[in-house]
């Protein structure tokens, strides 16, 4: 896989991972995510980053180019320049923490060391999320969490000023990051006044184009595989990213653990998918529904299978043209014997008569 082409599977891994977070309706948050991947052929960690208000891509970065771009229709003009000056020291200023971390983090595992060619003998992921919520009541929330190939690595804790292990192979880099006490009290100072703060002046400079809408497309599709048929309900390019999509049978909503939890991916150009899925009995589609709540619907949509028209004429055509065609084949079948019959008959009554 190339220098390009990991960094854009993370970006998906990371954005699958914010997306099922969520956050209150009444609420707003100022998130980054980090990606990078060390790669073999290099020997180095890649950077990118990528900033979003809510649910809004509005910068990104990265290590190749250092240039912080914005990503948003926001008028960034003079009366903003010194907020774009903090955000661009802040993302080059993580870019090195980044990789710095991502070599402890490797070392820590014993997965820094070289090969005699003197590059890295495997690639390794890291993924960082940080940033804040503010609350309804202008009550603030601050995350900050690292994953590592793939799983939950480890989270830093502001009020405890530590870090928490998710998984026993990052004790080791717990304990040495929680010596540098001026770094514990440098985070909880970003994720408590600075982050809320960035995050009020980004939600005056996106007034507006935070607040638009895209109501969800809904639709219910049929699939039948090894014997099993499922119902899968889509949701599609809608915005914001907050929604609810749940199966009903009978109109009474099903258990939870009866239903494939819900997922829901970015699209990529500011909207948002989602779908569930269900297991149904053949020929009990018809009993099941799919309901979805949407900020942008004045009242829950609900969408059913409904089975193709088209299909069944398509079906029936063809089952037309070959019960014809086979009709047509015994006609001819028939009409060929006959006259065979009626030959045979012909040559037997001559035969008679040249004997008389």
């Amino acid at each position: 896989m190339g220098p390009r082409a990991r960094p854009a599977l993370l970006l998906l891994i990371l954005l699958r991972t914010v997306a099922t977070q969520g956050r209150s309706p009444r609420s707003h948050s100022l998130r980054f995510l980090f990606m990078g991947a060390s790669e073999p052929d290099l020997g180095l960690p890649l950077f990118e980053a990528l900033g979003y208000v809510d649910d809004q891509l509005f910068v990104s970065y990265d290590h190749e180019s250092r240039r912080v771009e914005p990503r948003a229709p926001w008028r960034w003009g003079r009366a903003t320049s010194q907020l774009w000056l903090q955000l661009s020291q802040s993302l080059k200023g993580w870019d090195h923490m980044f990789i710095v971390d991502f070599w402890t983090i490797m070392d820590n595992h014993n997965q820094s060391k070289v090969t005699k060619l003197g590059v890295l003998p495997e690639s390794h992921t890291l993924q960082v999320i940080l940033g804040c919520e503010v609350q309804e009541d202008n009550s603030t929330r601050g995350f900050w969490k690292y994953g590592y190939d793939g799983q939950d690595h480890l989270e830093f804790r502001p009020e405890m000023l530590d870090w928490r292990a998710a998984e026993p192979r990052a004790q080791t880099t717990k304990l040495e990051w929680e010596v540098n006490k001026i770094r514990a009290k440098q985070n909880r100072a970003y994720l408590e006044r600075d982050c809320p703060e960035q995050l009020r002046r980004l939600l005056e400079l996106g007034r507006g184009a935070l607040d638009q809408q895209a109501l969800p497309l809904v639709k219910v599709t049929h699939h039948v595989a090894s014997a099993v048929t499922t119902l899968r309900c889509q949701a599609l390019n809608f915005y914001p990213q907050d929604i609810t999509m749940r199966w009903l049978k009978d109109r009474q909503p099903l258990d939870a653990k009866d239903v494939e939890p819900e997922d829901v991916l970015p699209n990529g150009d500011g909207t948002y998918q989602g779908w569930v899925a269900l297991a149904v009995l053949p020929g009990e589609e018809q009993r099941y529904s799919c309901q979805v709540e949407h900020p942008g619907l004045d009242q829950p949509l609900t969408a059913t299978w409904e089975p193709s028209l088209s299909g069944t004429l398509v079906t029936g055509i063809i089952s037309g043209i070959a019960v014809c065609i086979i009709l047509f084949l015994i006609g001819i079948l028939f009409r060929i014997l006959r006259r065979r019959q009626a030959s045979r008959g012909a040559a037997g009554d001559y035969v008679l008569a040249e004997c008389e």
